[in-house]
C-alpha cells in the first residue's frame, strides 16, 4: 500500500459525466481521494451525502474532495443524481488506479469489495495522511479539523 510521504500515482480517469480527470487537475490544492466500495450502498450514501453536505467548507480551505470506486460511469451518474452530489466520482472499473494504491479487499456476500480508504494528497501530489477502514459518518469533519493541521505543518518558514 502507498505510504504517507510518497507521490500519489498519477491517474486518467472518467468522473460521473464522462470528463476524464487527471492528478494534475489538482495540482496546487488539496485532495481528498476517498475509495468506497459501491455506489448506492447505506455507508456510501452516507459519506457522498456528508462531503456534498460540507462542500462549502471544502471549497473555503482549498480542498477538492473526489470519490473513487470500481463502478462504472452511468452507475456513478445515476448514484449522484439520485442523491444531489456535488462532488466528482471517479470510475476506476478496470481497477487499475484502486490496485496500484495497494488498497486490500474484502469479501461481502461471495463479492470483493474495496476498503473504504481516504487519502489526503497536498498541493504538490505528496501523500501527507492515509485512514483505513473508515467509519463514513463524521469522517468529514474530521478530515476538515486535521488538514488544516497538516497544511500548517507543511509550511515552510520564509
Amino acid at each position: 500500500m502507498l505510504q504517507v510521504g510518497a507521490k500519489f500515482p498519477e491517474f486518467n480517469l472518467p468522473n460521473q459525466d464522462g470528463v476524464n480527470k487527471s492528478l494534475k487537475d489538482y495540482a496546487g490544492q488539496w485532495l481528498v481521494l476517498y475509495v468506497y466500495p459501491k455506489d448506492d450502498t447505506p455507508g456510501c450514501t452516507i459519506q457522498g451525502k456528508s462531503f456534498t453536505i460540507r462542500q462549502e467548507e471544502f471549497d473555503d480551505n482549498g480542498i477538492v474532495v473526489v470519490g473513487l470506486s470500481a463502478d462504472d460511469v452511468d452507475s456513478h451518474k445515476s448514484f449522484c443524481t439520485k442523491h444531489a452530489f456535488s462532488i466528482d466520482l471517479l470510475a476506476d472499473p478496470e481497477a487499475k488506479l484502486l490496485t496500484e494504491t495497494g488498497i486490500p479487499q474484502t469479501e461481502y456476500k461471495d463479492t470483493k469489495y474495496w476498503e473504504r480508504t481516504t487519502f489526503v494528497i497536498d498541493d504538490k501530489g505528496i501523500i501527507r495522511k492515509i485512514y483505513n477502514k473508515v467509519t463514513p459518518e463524521g469522517h468529514e469533519r474530521v478530515l476538515l479539523a486535521e488538514i488544516a493541521g497538516l497544511r500548517k505543518a507543511t509550511i515552510t518558514p520564509a
